[in-house]
């Protein structure tokens, strides 16, 4: 299960030295819905190797704003706390995996 991201615990996931994907979403939007299997498939995949993770838009704006997220679904590619990588809209598995491999 992909890890659940809030204004308490985001400072700390920054400070991995896993690459960290992170999916911006909302319970409202259809395509967030459509690519959630797909992130909690990843979270297993990469268990140990890299963090997966989520953040509510609704609950958490400040996070979201802090990364310009205007669409979602939004998913971010972290390195060493940077943003090397992203991804707007609903996407195939393979390419978010791709993204993983990349940093890895």
């Amino acid at each position: 299960m992909a890890v659940e991201i809030n204004t308490s615990n985001f400072e700390e996931i920054l400070k991995t030295d896993k690459p960290v994907m992170i999916d911006f979403w909302a319970a409202w939007c259809g395509p967030c819905r459509m690519i959630a299997p797909l992130v909690d498939e990843l979270s297993a995949e990469y268990e140990g190797r890299a963090i997966i993770a989520k953040v509510d838009v609704d609950a958490n704006q400040e996070i979201a704003m802090k990364y310009g997220v205007r669409n979602i679904p939004t998913i971010l590619f972290l390195k060493n706390g940077e943003v090397v990588d992203k991804s707007v809209g609903a996407v195939p598995k393979n390419i978010l995996s791709d993204k993983i491999d990349a940093q890895l």
